[in-house]
């Protein structure tokens, strides 16, 4: 927004300051707030929270020289995980402006955190996301717990509340197993130094086979000393296997991403990190228990199985008795049998034997069957042969009467010439031809004097 130029009040007279409505200064402010100080982290102490019926926050910051009016609107406060009262020493990223309808100085707040967690959250946050970026929360590199640890060290305060309860669970679930207490402190500065030491001298000696981190609940400022990168870094070199029990089950620390397996509660870390014994001895009663069923079930058959054998075994001499009363029983069937068949072949034999000699005596009933037969074919020959002989006295007599020779008897001749081709035309023949002429009896020869057609 721009001021309008410098007038006078009459000609001639002096420059005077331009006369600006309410509204125009007010406005002109607002903007030269909000465009040089912008969106921004403060600090203070909140007074005077009221939370109006349209859901919007009004409140003071102060501190100990200042104070400003706060606004945080309805859909902002709705997304904000920090509860606002009285007295609460907060920081706000808010823009500085000018209510203009009051023409008062305000800060529009976009959101509120509690005043030093912040800083660390945000410190947290960009080690979180570089260690995870280096692989060092990646799953495949985590190292598996043991089953059966042999020997355990706990890294903690021995002034700790926590390690009551570990030692309290580890004596319940596994009693008698070595334990080595690594003590540290557990918060404060060099905290973390002090127990990536521990941690790193537990791999050195090499006296157990898993270690517990572990402390109690705390604000993050008690619990910084487990998001340093120092322990981060010890929990990544350690060769033995890492069960991270820091705070309670809702706080997260850097130790708990890189420790090979997290705990809610130190006490949920002593139950990983060993076996419950007496369910151990329970499932290995219920094992002895299922082996000696089938244990025993086996031997009961081996043994009923024995017991059929048993039966069935019989002396050398005993089994050379009923053998011999068997070849004997069997020499008897034998022998009875042998007599019934010879028996049985004697009357077949002589039923046989009648048989013949009743067909012997008695002429067979084919025979006359037989004769009648003979005589239809000996009649039926006769009548055959005499029907051919007259067939054949016809032919004879049919030949007798187409015989070219026959003609000869009437008499009559045959005339041949030279060469035995009968004469039938006059006209062939030439004068002094021979002829030859065939008789009924005889033949005779003459050469041609004449010839005449007709």
């Amino acid at each position: 927004m721009s001021l309008p130029p410098l007038t006078s009040s009459a000609p001639g007279s002096p420059l005077l300051s331009p006369v600006l409505p309410v509204s125009l200064l007010v406005g002109s402010a607002r903007l030269l707030i909000e465009r040089h100080l912008g969106l921004a982290w403060i600090s203070g102490e909140i007074s005077g929270f009221a939370r109006a019926a349209s859901g919007h926050c009004y409140f003071m910051l102060k501190d100990e020289q200042a104070q400003v009016r706060c606004v945080l609107f309805r859909h902002k406060a709705q997304l904000l995980d920090v509860v606002l009262r009285d007295g609460a020493a907060v920081e706000v990223r808010a823009t500085p402006t000018i209510y203009e309808a009051r023409g008062e100085f305000q800060l529009n707040v976009e959101t509120v955190r509690l005043a030093g967690q912040g800083a660390l959250y945000e410190r947290f946050a960009r080690l979180k996301a570089r260690l995870e970026a280096a692989g060092w929360f990646a799953t495949e590199r985590k190292r598996p717990l043991p089953a059966f640890p042999l020997a355990l060290g706990i890294v903690t305060s021995p002034r700790a509340a926590a390690l009551r309860d570990v030692l309290t669970t580890l004596g319940r679930r596994f009693p008698g197993l070595p334990i080595i207490l690594y003590p540290v402190p557990v918060q404060g500065v060099g905290a973390a130094d002090e127990i990536a030491a521990a941690i790193a001298a537990a791999n050195v000696h090499a006296q157990v086979d898993v270690l517990i981190v572990c402390r109690g609940g705390g604000s993050i400022e008690d619990l910084w000393a487990f998001n340093e990168e120092v322990l981060a870094r010890a929990l990544f070199e350690s060769r033995i296997p890492v069960i991270s029990g820091v705070g309670h089950e809702t706080d997260f620390t850097i130790c708990d991403f890189v420790a090979d397996a997290r705990a809610p509660t130190p006490t949920a870390a002593a139950v990983l990190a060993v076996p419950d014994r007496a369910a151990l001895r329970r499932q290995a009663q219920a094992v002895f228990a299922r082996w000696q069923h089938a244990l025993t079930r086996a031997l009961e058959l081996r043994m009923q199985r024995i017991d059929l054998v048993s039966r069935r075994l019989i002396h050398p001499a005993a089994r050379i008795e009923r053998q011999r009363a068997d070849v004997a029983s069997l020499g008897e069937r034998l022998a009875r049998s042998a007599g019934q068949a010879q028996e049985a072949r004697q009357r077949r034999l002589a039923n046989q034997a009648a048989t013949i000699a009743r067909l012997m005596r008695a002429p067979p009933p084919a025979r006359a069957d037989l004769d009648r037969r003979r005589e239809r074919w000996q009649r039926a020959a006769a009548e055959r042969v005499a029907a051919t002989a007259q067939r054949i006295e016809a032919c004879a007599q049919s030949l007798r009467h187409l015989n070219p020779l026959g003609v000869l008897d009437r008499g009559y001749s045959i005339v041949t010439d030279e060469n035995g081709a009968v004469v039938q035309d006059a006209t062939k023949l030439a004068i002094g031809d021979t002829l030859n002429l065939r008789f009924a009896r005889g033949e005779a020869g003459s050469k041609v004097t004449r010839t005449r057609s007709g």
